[in-house]
Protein backbone atom coordinates (compact mmCIF):
# COMPACT_ATOMS: atom_id res chain seq x y z
CA UNK A 1 0.00 0.00 0.00
CA UNK A 2 1.55 3.36 -0.78
CA UNK A 3 2.26 6.31 1.41
CA UNK A 4 -0.75 8.57 0.09
CA UNK A 5 -3.46 5.63 0.45
CA UNK A 6 -2.37 5.53 3.88
CA UNK A 7 -2.82 8.74 4.74
CA UNK A 8 -6.15 9.12 2.93
CA UNK A 9 -7.65 5.77 5.17
CA UNK A 10 -6.78 8.02 8.48
CA UNK A 11 -8.09 11.40 7.39
CA UNK A 12 -10.84 9.81 6.75
CA UNK A 13 -11.49 7.88 10.37
CA UNK A 14 -10.49 11.10 11.62
CA UNK A 15 -13.31 12.84 10.14
CA UNK A 16 -15.75 10.34 11.26
CA UNK A 17 -14.59 10.30 14.98
CA UNK A 18 -15.20 14.12 14.53
CA UNK A 19 -18.50 13.62 13.24
CA UNK A 20 -19.56 11.08 16.02
CA UNK A 21 -18.39 13.59 18.28
CA UNK A 22 -20.44 16.59 17.37
CA UNK A 23 -23.59 14.70 17.16
CA UNK A 24 -23.06 13.48 20.95
CA UNK A 25 -22.98 16.96 21.63
CA UNK A 26 -25.78 18.19 20.53
CA UNK A 27 -27.78 15.52 22.00
CA UNK A 28 -26.58 16.70 25.32
CA UNK A 29 -27.18 20.59 24.80
CA UNK A 30 -30.58 19.60 23.37
CA UNK A 31 -31.55 17.68 26.52
CA UNK A 32 -34.18 19.49 28.84
CA UNK A 33 -32.93 18.17 32.32
CA UNK A 34 -35.49 15.47 32.01
CA UNK A 35 -32.63 12.31 32.96
CA UNK A 36 -32.27 13.80 36.01
CA UNK A 37 -35.49 14.78 36.76
CA UNK A 38 -36.46 10.39 36.08
CA UNK A 39 -33.05 10.50 38.48
CA UNK A 40 -34.58 12.03 40.89
CA UNK A 41 -37.99 10.24 41.04
CA UNK A 42 -36.49 7.10 40.98
CA UNK A 43 -34.42 8.04 44.27
CA UNK A 44 -37.85 9.67 45.73
CA UNK A 45 -39.61 6.27 44.73
CA UNK A 46 -36.84 3.90 46.72
CA UNK A 47 -37.88 5.68 50.00
CA UNK A 48 -40.00 3.51 51.84
CA UNK A 49 -43.36 4.06 52.60
CA UNK A 50 -44.00 5.19 56.34
CA UNK A 51 -45.49 2.58 58.02
CA UNK A 52 -49.05 2.94 59.37
CA UNK A 53 -49.61 3.96 63.13
CA UNK A 54 -50.99 1.99 65.62
CA UNK A 55 -51.81 2.97 69.36
CA UNK A 56 -48.89 2.21 71.52
CA UNK A 57 -49.82 -0.07 74.59
CA UNK A 58 -50.06 3.51 77.08
CA UNK A 59 -52.49 4.09 74.54
CA UNK A 60 -54.83 0.86 74.84
CA UNK A 61 -54.41 0.94 78.61
CA UNK A 62 -52.41 -2.23 78.87
CA UNK A 63 -48.21 -2.58 79.73
CA UNK A 64 -46.90 -5.10 78.59
CA UNK A 65 -43.67 -6.43 80.53
CA UNK A 66 -40.75 -8.25 79.42
CA UNK A 67 -41.72 -11.80 78.88
CA UNK A 68 -45.38 -13.23 78.05
CA UNK A 69 -46.97 -16.63 76.63
CA UNK A 70 -47.09 -17.45 73.11
CA UNK A 71 -50.44 -18.42 73.50
CA UNK A 72 -52.99 -15.85 73.18
CA UNK A 73 -56.49 -15.79 74.97
CA UNK A 74 -60.05 -14.27 74.89
CA UNK A 75 -59.34 -11.82 77.71
CA UNK A 76 -63.47 -12.05 77.78
CA UNK A 77 -63.25 -15.10 79.67
CA UNK A 78 -63.09 -15.21 82.94
CA UNK A 79 -62.49 -18.10 84.86
CA UNK A 80 -62.24 -16.02 87.95
CA UNK A 81 -61.81 -13.08 89.62
CA UNK A 82 -60.43 -11.75 92.44
CA UNK A 83 -59.29 -8.66 94.45
CA UNK A 84 -55.94 -7.45 96.78
CA UNK A 85 -54.63 -3.96 97.70
CA UNK A 86 -56.50 -1.94 94.95
CA UNK A 87 -56.16 -4.60 91.80
CA UNK A 88 -58.24 -7.27 89.98
CA UNK A 89 -56.59 -10.74 88.69
CA UNK A 90 -59.12 -12.24 86.18
CA UNK A 91 -58.18 -15.51 85.23
CA UNK A 92 -59.07 -16.17 81.26
CA UNK A 93 -57.45 -19.89 81.13
CA UNK A 94 -55.86 -22.68 83.04
CA UNK A 95 -54.90 -25.02 80.57
CA UNK A 96 -53.28 -28.73 80.62
CA UNK A 97 -51.01 -29.19 78.26
CA UNK A 98 -49.28 -32.53 76.50
CA UNK A 99 -45.74 -31.73 77.68
CA UNK A 100 -47.27 -32.42 81.23
CA UNK A 101 -48.02 -28.75 82.72
CA UNK A 102 -50.17 -26.32 82.97
CA UNK A 103 -50.20 -22.87 81.85
CA UNK A 104 -52.77 -20.33 83.51
CA UNK A 105 -53.14 -16.95 81.92
CA UNK A 106 -54.64 -14.25 83.44
CA UNK A 107 -54.62 -10.37 83.57
CA UNK A 108 -54.22 -7.66 86.29
CA UNK A 109 -55.95 -4.37 86.45
CA UNK A 110 -55.65 -1.47 88.70
CA UNK A 111 -58.67 0.14 89.48
CA UNK A 112 -56.66 2.40 92.33
CA UNK A 113 -55.98 6.06 91.61
CA UNK A 114 -51.73 5.70 92.78
CA UNK A 115 -49.59 2.94 90.79
CA UNK A 116 -48.94 0.15 92.67
CA UNK A 117 -45.68 -1.90 93.23
CA UNK A 118 -45.40 -5.61 91.63
CA UNK A 119 -42.65 -6.57 94.19
CA UNK A 120 -44.19 -8.94 95.88
CA UNK A 121 -46.09 -10.67 93.14
CA UNK A 122 -42.53 -12.70 92.53
CA UNK A 123 -42.93 -14.48 96.36
CA UNK A 124 -40.19 -14.65 99.19
CA UNK A 125 -37.81 -17.34 97.83
CA UNK A 126 -34.50 -15.79 97.60
CA UNK A 127 -33.22 -18.25 94.64
CA UNK A 128 -36.59 -16.85 92.72
CA UNK A 129 -36.20 -13.28 93.43
CA UNK A 130 -32.41 -13.33 92.13
CA UNK A 131 -33.35 -14.42 89.10
CA UNK A 132 -37.06 -13.23 88.67
CA UNK A 133 -37.36 -9.76 89.95
CA UNK A 134 -40.54 -8.30 89.22
CA UNK A 135 -42.33 -11.16 88.22
CA UNK A 136 -45.32 -13.37 89.16
CA UNK A 137 -43.12 -16.40 89.96
CA UNK A 138 -44.85 -16.76 93.94
CA UNK A 139 -47.87 -17.83 92.41
CA UNK A 140 -48.64 -21.41 93.36
CA UNK A 141 -51.45 -23.99 93.04
CA UNK A 142 -52.97 -26.55 95.01
CA UNK A 143 -54.74 -29.81 94.43
CA UNK A 144 -56.98 -29.75 97.61
CA UNK A 145 -57.82 -34.15 96.51
CA UNK A 146 -54.37 -35.01 96.29
CA UNK A 147 -52.95 -32.90 99.20
CA UNK A 148 -50.47 -31.60 96.82
CA UNK A 149 -48.99 -27.96 96.25
CA UNK A 150 -47.43 -27.22 92.72
CA UNK A 151 -45.18 -24.52 92.43
CA UNK A 152 -44.20 -22.93 89.26
CA UNK A 153 -41.91 -24.32 86.69
CA UNK A 154 -37.79 -23.28 86.55
CA UNK A 155 -35.20 -23.41 83.86
CA UNK A 156 -31.53 -25.00 84.50
CA UNK A 157 -30.58 -21.52 85.63
CA UNK A 158 -33.86 -21.07 88.12
CA UNK A 159 -35.49 -18.70 86.14
CA UNK A 160 -39.28 -19.11 86.41
CA UNK A 161 -41.78 -20.44 83.30
CA UNK A 162 -43.81 -17.17 84.14
CA UNK A 163 -44.13 -13.38 83.15
CA UNK A 164 -41.17 -10.89 84.78
CA UNK A 165 -39.78 -8.12 84.09
CA UNK A 166 -43.72 -6.42 85.14
CA UNK A 167 -43.12 -2.85 85.89
CA UNK A 168 -45.31 -0.54 88.07
CA UNK A 169 -48.85 -0.83 87.32
CA UNK A 170 -50.44 2.71 86.74
CA UNK A 171 -53.76 3.39 87.97
CA UNK A 172 -56.17 2.25 85.60
CA UNK A 173 -54.16 0.25 83.97
CA UNK A 174 -53.83 -3.51 83.14
CA UNK A 175 -51.04 -6.09 82.89
CA UNK A 176 -50.88 -9.47 81.08
CA UNK A 177 -49.55 -12.21 83.08
CA UNK A 178 -48.24 -16.13 82.15
CA UNK A 179 -47.49 -18.97 84.71
CA UNK A 180 -46.90 -23.02 83.76
CA UNK A 181 -47.19 -25.08 86.67
CA UNK A 182 -46.43 -29.24 86.86
CA UNK A 183 -49.72 -30.55 86.21
CA UNK A 184 -51.99 -32.56 88.66
CA UNK A 185 -53.18 -36.40 87.83
CA UNK A 186 -55.72 -36.07 84.70
CA UNK A 187 -58.40 -36.85 87.67
CA UNK A 188 -58.10 -33.38 89.09
CA UNK A 189 -60.12 -30.91 87.26
CA UNK A 190 -60.16 -28.37 89.39
CA UNK A 191 -57.20 -26.83 91.86
CA UNK A 192 -56.81 -23.02 94.06
CA UNK A 193 -54.59 -20.94 92.84
CA UNK A 194 -52.81 -18.22 94.93
CA UNK A 195 -50.62 -14.85 94.26
CA UNK A 196 -48.72 -12.89 97.32
CA UNK A 197 -51.19 -9.84 97.69
CA UNK A 198 -54.39 -11.58 96.42
CA UNK A 199 -56.84 -14.07 98.00
CA UNK A 200 -57.23 -17.82 96.92
CA UNK A 201 -59.93 -18.63 94.49
CA UNK A 202 -60.63 -22.39 92.95
CA UNK A 203 -60.03 -22.94 88.85
CA UNK A 204 -61.07 -25.51 86.39
CA UNK A 205 -58.36 -26.80 84.37
CA UNK A 206 -59.06 -27.08 80.40
CA UNK A 207 -57.34 -29.57 78.33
Amino acid sequence: MSIRHTTTGRRALAAAALTAVFGLALTGCGDDGGGDEAQQGGENSAQPSAPATTPSTEEKGEQQPDTAAGESVDPNVKLAEIRGDGLVLTIHQAKRDSGGFVTVQASIKNEGTVSKNTTAWAGTESALLARNPNSVAGATLVDKVGKKRYYILRDTENRCLCTTGIPPLLAGKTTSVFMQFPAPPDTTTEVDFTLPTFATTSVKISG
